[in-house]
């Protein structure tokens, strides 16, 4: 064999004195091996920077911790709204409750599932689309538009009203046993199918297993409340609010969002997505009458300048980022000079793909949903640094809060949701009445919803 596709010992031998004669590679070894990577590649000038002081910011109350789940895009969603609640009523804290919508999300989602299964009946199971439908069918993650559906269709309530169990804290039991359940559904269909059974027999058989479904999630998360009493008192302790509610009527009555004038902005620099089209990705969604996901495709610039419009006038804004990517947890800071890994190094690690290569790639997707609530901006008024919402509780970062830099925000936030009315009437016109292009079901502008 050609000596040139092998690792030979001579090659690794070389290498090992190289390393052992620079000065450098041997303190980044000691280091490394005794404290890890990103510690050691910290860069304590940059972190100096990040400072807890906004321009322009809004208040939010006491940060929410999704714990051992995969909420996050429910977290940011419910963040944005209880926003207004707090606004509106001058509440020193409030939360909308997250296992409310998780029981719902995985309802749909199994409907959706099975849905989905009775539509592929003839598809080949070792093919890659089935495999990805049964990978992760009612995983933990999803989009803003998926929480749209679910609040139409269901509403919200208070934290109290439902509040978190063991399995909404830590959804991973819960995961388990239900995809298996549902996997199991779907071979049952298959070869149902492939018996001659018809088609509204199928259905009467899906039927069935959403009633089994439904009963395991109650099992799992308790059983939504048709109706619950509200209190609420005012930072003065004022009572502000009381009254009987449905989930619906308190989102209308209380919460007051229009949520379909807010929309999903992508921004994907790869040549399958040009930009200033509308993008859907097949069999991503949760609601079956509902539909599925719809983005509009902008440059990274155009995603800030929207973001800092909604924030200027008064309110947070949902976003979508790949958040582990230079991210120092502890100090909650997201920042490209923060940790000098190819420094560290001594080659281009981290500089190894520009944005877009990274998607096209595998290198980046979206991984995580949060809040931007508050900007710094220059004398040009050009956005510097960002305060953002987590929903990891308030041990981390800044009693709760990270910042990212700009130069974060141009490598790694991929999607915003804002108010339609902050859209040019170009970019408004295409959004609504564009027929969206069809991206495949493992498209990385979809794996924010795979999340677990």
């Amino acid at each position: 064999m050609d000596e040139n596709r092998q690792v030979t010992s001579q090659d690794l031998q070389e290498t090992f004195e190289e390393l052992a004669e620079s000065r450098a590679s041997v303190i980044a070894k000691n280091a490394v091996t005794a404290q890890g990577i990103r510690a050691v590649a910290r860069v304590p000038e940059a972190v100096a920077i990040n400072t807890g002081t906004f321009d322009v910011e809004v208040r939010q109350g006491k940060r929410c911790d999704q714990e051992r789940s995969g909420r996050c895009w429910m977290f940011a969603s419910l963040n944005t709204m209880r926003f207004r609640v707090i606004d509106r009523l001058g509440l020193k804290t409030f939360e909308l409750s997250q296992a409310f919508p998780l029981f719902y999300d995985k309802v749909e989602k199994s409907n959706w599932f099975l849905e989905n299964v009775l539509d592929t009946l003839d598809e080949p199971l070792d093919g890659r689309l089935m495999a990805h439908l049964l990978a992760d069918p009612v995983g933990d993650g999803g989009q803003w538009d998926m929480f749209r559906s679910l609040v139409k269709k269901y509403g919200v309530c208070p934290k109290e009203a439902m509040p978190e169990t063991a399995c909404s804290r830590n959804t991973r039991e819960m995961d388990d046993y239900l995809t298996r359940y549902l996997r199991g559904a779907a071979r049952r269909l298959r070869e149902s199918h492939e018996a001659g059974v018809g088609a509204c027999d199928l259905q009467s058989m899906k039927t069935e297993m959403m009633r089994e479904v439904t009963s395991l999630l109650v099992t799992c998360l308790g059983e939504p409340p048709a109706t619950f009493d509200v209190r609420l008192r005012d930072k003065d302790d004022k009572l502000v609010l009381k009254g009987t509610f449905t989930p619906r009527s308190f989102f209308g009555q209380v919460v007051d969002m229009n949520v379909d004038d807010y929309v999903s902005v992508i921004s994907a620099n790869t040549a399958d997505k040009p930009f200033g089209h509308t993008y859907t990705v097949s069999r991503l969604g949760n609601v079956v009458e509902d539909g599925g996901v719809r983005y509009l495709n902008l440059p990274v610039e155009r995603l800030k300048q929207l973001a800092v419009a909604q924030l200027e006038a008064g309110l947070p804004v949902w976003f979508g980022c790949d958040v582990c990517q230079s991210y120092l947890s502890k100090e909650g800071i997201m920042d490209t000079a923060s940790i000098d890994v190819d420094s560290l190094f001594g080659f281009p690690v981290e500089g190894a793909l520009t944005r877009s290569e990274r998607l096209d790639y595998g290198e980046s997707v979206m991984t995580h949903a949060m809040v931007l609530e508050g900007v710094n901006l220059d004398e040009a008024g050009h956005p510097t640094l960002w305060k953002v919402e987590n929903s990891w509780g308030d041990e981390r970062g800044k009693d709760g809060f990270d910042s990212i830099t700009d130069a974060w925000f141009d490598e790694y936030v991929y999607q915003v949701v804002v108010d339609k009315r902050f859209l040019s009437d170009e970019e408004r016109h295409t959004y609504e009445a564009e027929e969206p292009r069809v991206l495949a079901p493992w498209d990385p502008m979809g794996t924010l919803a795979l999340t677990r």
